[in-house]
């Protein structure tokens, strides 16, 4: 029967000439991976073990089994190349049994550079090196349960619901072996005949079909049950190999009008996105600290996660299955299509639905992220035709899917190529306003009532020192973060069309290309700090809208040292009233719903307390005479917020900062100018994923119709600084046409 054997320990790692003893998991770029674009080691490292010949009996096979070595490996075993794998994020095996020796050492040389065929080569995180999941020693009967194709476990469960019986239907992939007996807890045990696969890669499979009467649903948070079955492979009396699993019984569908539905009930997907990675650790991670991602994000209410930009670990997926959490998997075909990358692609995706098929949670295979940034080639589209046949060809009850970059036309044959797709909208942070949101989906489920869509990214960034009384656009301030993220509820909560919504993202994460708001190496966007540490206050107004944990949470802590004469006093909760006291005196009471705003005069220090039935929250502010310069980013001025502005002057008849992109854009110096202005604004957006960007033409209108003052303020510049004054009077030296 078969072995498992951890074998994380008693590893050598090597980096240019450099030896040390580690244990797994462990990536290189733990550090630097996180501290912006100058230090981030981009090369290949190895991993070197000695190891005596492991316990077998006669007839039995040994395999490594690696769950995950950034980006590509080769396995070297005494001298003999036994195995090699692109792709950072999946599990694959080799079969080591032929080189095997008594005293062994294994190298194994893992590379994340650059390079033309393995995605992902462009995107806004961080690409860590290492063998940073576990690695597994497994021996096996010579005849057991497939241990090759595409890494997956060799047993395929596909339940579907008829009425009050499920049909569970089994396919079992082996090496050899006459039956598999398999055995549902508390429901069946069934024996199935192995026959020649058809397939010829996959050796030998048994199939067949069992009924369960009146079946127990999975059926999200609020009842994820899941089956326990176990396969067993018999060569006549023989019991060869044993593996265990879970599945679930559901079904779900996808209405354009009305939105998802999990077994027959609407059931609105509020989702957020989550990135592998944490402060300190990179993508090295603990089972706790997976777990504790999990239970911070079900904490806030989400009953879905976008597990971007690849798959995920095994025991992430698993922990989304026993809580109840539906899933969306992809895999790391993103930013910019490579003509040289088709079959990574396609061995990504193979691997991705063979390891992860029986997963309760997961509910599509996302084909691609932002995939259109420099334009949609022949080959772009064909690459996306055929992983999409591969998902219907391997699964046939799941979706495919695609998360759009918001420049994508919406009459792109991208769009409408798989089951469902949602765009990746960033109106109110990197173009537009907030209220862009609104009418872009108003504008689709318009012009395309019978195509379903969701949100696959939305956010803000924001740096938790940052404060402002009157947050902006491009501030980074946690103080707009959380209005930006007001807007958007509010919107979510009146389009029941759109099938799903997932927050860009849950926690911090590192994207080594990022230089912003004196922090380099990251994207802010998370609502949760990258050390899992601090909870900004845009995670409290979601959980006012979607947690029944009652609580209240006043806004604005981090906001001690305030300039104001008159304070506003913010509170987020999911309970009817909320009672403001200020040094113990009672100043007001509001009822309503999520948000309660209070005025309050200031004039010292002050405790401000908030108070709803047994719920309190209580911090302490202070009035300043001068404005506290750490509330700031490094490359914004400080400014008193209640002083005129010094802004510059405009003339009659000529162009300013006021003047819109469109009336510059018509004058010949003017267009010079705002080629430099969108030149750098284009840079920076993404973390300066920009480069080659085809902007479409909706793009161009809604970025024609925006004073220019705006587009400068949102690409980080300071409207008072000598270089934009200097803009101001160049412009106003030329005549408006």
């Amino acid at each position: 029967m078969r072995t498992t054997i951890l074998w994380n320990d008693n590893w050598i790692f090597e980096k240019e000439g450099k030896r040390g003893s580690i244990t797994l998991p462990h990536t290189w770029n733990a550090v630097d991976g996180q501290t912006g674009p100058e230090q981030y080691y981009r090369g290949t490292c190895l991993y070197k073990k000695t190891f005596e010949r492991p316990v077998m009996e006669e007839g039995q096979r040994v395999f490594v089994e690696f769950r995950g070595a950034n980006s590509s490996a080769k396995v070297v075993l005494n001298g003999r190349e036994v195995a090699s794998h692109d792709g950072g994020y999946s599990c694959f095996r080799a079969d080591i049994t032929e080189a095997l020796s008594d005293s062994n050492e294994m190298v194994v040389s893992v590379s994340n550079e650059p390079n033309t065929r393995v995605y992902p080569q462009k995107a806004d995180f961080t690409f860590y090196g290492g063998i940073y999941r576990d690695v597994y020693l497994v021996v096996v009967d010579e005849k057991h349960f497939d241990m090759d194709y595409y890494g997956g476990k060799g047993l395929y469960v596909t339940p579907r619901l008829n009425g009050n019986e499920a049909e569970i239907e089994i396919k079992a992939y082996t090496s050899g072996g006459e039956r598999v007996r398999i055995s549902i807890d508390g429901v069946t045990e069934q024996e199935f005949e192995v026959v020649p696969a058809e397939d010829a890669s996959c050796g030998y499979v048994a199939c067949g079909k069992i009924t369960i009467k009146e079946p127990h649903l999975w059926n999200g948070l609020k009842d994820p049950f899941l089956y326990n079955i176990t396969a067993t492979l018999l060569d006549g009396t023989k019991e060869c190999d044993r593996i265990y699993d879970r599945f679930g019984v559901r079904q779900f569908h996808v209405d354009p009008h009305k939105g998802f539905f999990l077994n027959g009930e609407s059931y609105p997907l509020r989702g957020v996105s989550r990135h592998q990675d944490r402060a300190g650790v990179g993508n090295a991670l603990t089972k706790e600290m997976h777990k504790e991602d999990i239970e911070l994000i079900l904490s806030m209410g989400a009953n879905s996660i976008r597990l971007a930009h690849y798959q995920h670990d095994q025991y992430f997926y698993d922990l989304c299955d026993e809580k109840g959490i539906v899933a969306w998997a992809e895999i790391p075909y993103i930013t910019v299509h490579m003509d040289s990358g088709r079959q990574n692609t396609i061995s990504q995706m193979k691997e991705l639905i063979s390891q992860n098929y029986n997963h309760a949670s997961i509910m599509c295979w996302a084909l691609s992220n932002e995939i259109s940034l420099q334009g949609v080639t022949e080959d772009l589209l064909e690459n996306h035709r055929i992983l999409n046949d591969i998902v219907h060809e391997m699964d046939p009850i799941r979706y495919s899917a695609m998360a759009n970059l918001f420049l994508l036309e919406t009459d792109s044959p991208l769009v409408t190529l798989p089951d469902i797709r949602g765009y990746n909208l960033y109106y109110g942070w990197y173009v537009g306003e907030m209220e862009d949101n609104d009418k872009w989906f108003d504008d689709f489920h318009s012009k395309h009532p019978d195509v379903a869509i969701g949100l696959t990214e939305y956010g803000a960034d924001s740096v938790i020192t940052l404060q402002s009384p009157r947050p902006e656009k491009g501030d980074y301030t946690e103080s707009y973060q959380a209005v930006y993220h007001e807007h958007m509820l509010e919107m979510f909560s009146t389009r029941p069309y759109i099938w799903g919504t997932y927050l860009w993202n849950m926690f911090e994460f590192a994207a080594a290309g990022r230089d912003e708001a004196g922090d380099p190496g990251k994207n802010h966007k998370g609502v949760i700090t990258f050390d899992r540490k601090q909870k900004k206050d845009a995670y409290y107004i979601y959980k006012a809208w979607w947690s029944d944990e009652p609580f209240v949470h006043l806004c604005g802590k981090r906001y001690h040292d305030r300039i104001e004469d008159n304070t506003e006093i913010k509170v987020y909760s999911n309970q009817k009233s909320v009672t403001l006291f200020v040094d113990g005196v009672e100043v007001g009471n509001e009822s309503g719903e999520h948000i309660f705003k209070f005025n309050v005069p200031i004039s010292g220090v002050h405790t401000i307390k908030a108070v709803s039935g047994e719920l309190s929250d209580e911090m302490e502010i202070t009035k300043v005479s001068e404005p506290n310069p750490t509330y700031f980013a490094p490359d914004k001025k400080v400014r008193n917020w209640f002083d005129k502005k010094d802004e510059p002057e405009e003339k009659e008849g000529y162009l300013s900062l006021s003047s819109t992109m469109a009336e510059i854009q018509a004058t010949p110096e003017g267009k010079a100018i705002l080629d430099r202005m969108m030149a750098a604004m284009t840079s920076r957006t993404a973390g300066g994923m920009g480069e080659g960007v085809e902007i479409s033409e909706a793009m161009q209108q809604m970025i024609a119709r925006q004073p220019l003052k705006k587009l400068l303020q949102q690409g980080g510049m300071d409207i008072e600084s000598d270089d934009i004054k200097a803009l101001s009077n160049a412009l106003m030296n030329i005549k408006k046409q």
